[in-house]
């Protein structure tokens, strides 16, 4: 196994210490703390094993199936951990994008078309991890007492939801429109 297939599981064997820490409430604010780090190590996992791969021309079969389903897997994860901070119906339509567009990857292998990540799509992710990363640190406590008396952190961390949410609708309706020739019968 190489270098970007064992990050690649090292993000998948992440993901039950990050949900852990997550709901973990006897450390308080702490849990949350170390789930974020556990959260930012994963996602850096996530970009330096693409990058070796690429660069050294490691890229394999199992690294094509594992990277965007760790992906999938480490996000879905952390959203429904959110669940009370995020409406469960963002969650909803969030995880379902990622489910379509899986399968549509899917249908796609399987009439030999790799479909590369859209700019929509990688911008959608930046957004998604800095809105996880901003509910999880759950700062207004900080933000009210030292800075400012209003609720400064949820509205900026609502502002990231509506952003995310927005841009998970967008770049699905990109991605399924630039490639919708997929989903024709004949295509093998």
């Amino acid at each position: 196994m190489n270098l970007p297939n064992k990050l690649t599981v090292l993000r998948v064997c992440t993901i039950p210490f990050f949900v852990f820490f997550m709901e973990i409430e006897c450390l308080g604010r702490w849990g949350s703390f170390i789930a974020v780090l556990l959260f930012v190590f994963a996602s850096i996992t996530d970009a330096l094993d693409g990058h070796i791969a690429r660069k050294h021309n490691l890229v394999t079969n199992f690294g094509k199936f594992m990277d965007p389903l760790a992906d999938k897997l480490l996000v879905s994860a952390a959203l429904i951990c959110l669940v009370g901070r995020i409406p469960a119906w963002v969650v909803v339509v969030i995880i379902s994008r990622e489910l379509i567009i899986s399968g549509f990857r899917t249908i796609a292998a399987d009439n030999g078309i790799v479909i590369a990540a859209s700019m929509w799509g990688k911008v959608k992710t930046v957004f998604q991890m800095i809105m996880i990363i901003w509910l999880i640190l759950d700062l207004n406590w900080f933000v009210e007492e030292y800075i400012i008396d209003i609720p400064l952190y949820d509205i900026l961390g609502n502002i990231l939801v509506v952003i995310s949410l927005i841009l998970t609708i967008v770049s699905m309706v990109d991605y399924i429109y630039k490639n919708k020739g997929v989903l024709k019968e004949n295509n093998k």
